[in-house]
């Protein structure tokens, strides 16, 4: 069954910019009201939240270092406070690091897990308890995954473990949450180029083309709308969604 979203809440963590931001404006234009989380982007976070509210729901924001499991608890403080309801959890915030198994430090690695997969862990964990008090309706929830959780990335040994502990943490509450929550996950391509890197716009769409079959790379409202669609159909669930023009099965 489709579900109207009209009057939902969302938690979208990272949810200031780039994808997570679409995320957030997405869900937004089916109805949805928004609790941004973001870590050090506050400007954006604001900006991001006024452009919401343009949309006619209602938008606020909350600081938090998902690296610190301590500050979590804050951000359901808020939701809480300012909502009193949860119906949809996006857990979109990662970090991204490079470093090989062997260059990696303990400190990088322990980082990477925290905010790929632990702190998704106690995000899932307080927002069940939310979703549940929704009764007959539950909840759904939404992990941003990357090619990381199916493959080995060398060059991103932490993120990468990371990564792939945030697809089994999917499964796993997907089977351990129902009937009342779902739980599924989205795994994006090439949909923005890198923050960090100085690649060239030219080679960014270089990129596209000799890496999937559809010879173009994607964008962030790709991404957003597989998520809008797995919060609203109700027997999806435990599935990832790849979004990456084929990538996947080209390389």
């Amino acid at each position: 069954m489709h579900l109207d979203l009209t009057d939902q809440v969302a938690l979208v963590t990272g949810g200031a910019h780039r994808v997570g931001k679409a995320i957030a404006l997405e869900l937004a234009r089916r109805g949805v009201n928004i609790l941004i989380h973001y870590g050090g982007s506050a400007q954006a976070a604001t900006e991001t939240a006024r452009e919401i509210k343009s949309l006619g729901v209602d938008a606020h924001t909350v600081q938090a270092d998902l690296g610190d499991p301590a500050q979590i608890a804050k951000i359901f403080t808020a939701l809480r406070e300012h909502f009193g309801r949860l119906n949809i959890l996006v857990n979109n915030a990662a970090t991204f690091h490079k470093a090989t198994l062997l260059e990696t430090t303990l400190e990088e690695w322990q980082r990477a897990l925290m905010v790929n997969l632990t702190a998704p862990f106690l995000c899932t964990q307080a927002a069940a308890a939310l979703m549940r008090q929704n009764q007959p309706s539950g909840g759904s929830i939404v992990n941003i995954c990357d090619h990381g959780s199916l493959r080995a990335w060398p060059e991103y040994a932490a993120h990468g473990v990371s990564k792939a502990g945030l697809w089994m943490l999917t499964q796993t509450s997907a089977a351990s949450l129902g009937p009342d929550i779902r739980v599924n996950a989205v795994i994006p391509g090439a949909v923005l180029k890198p923050a960090e890197g100085g690649m060239t716009d030219e080679q960014w769409d270089k990129l596209g083309y000799d890496y999937t079959p559809v010879r173009r790379v994607g964008s962030a409202e790709d991404v957003a709308r597989a998520v809008a669609y797995l919060v609203s159909e109700d027997y999806v669930n435990g599935h990832a969604i790849t979004v990456d023009g084929g990538e996947h099965v080209w390389r």
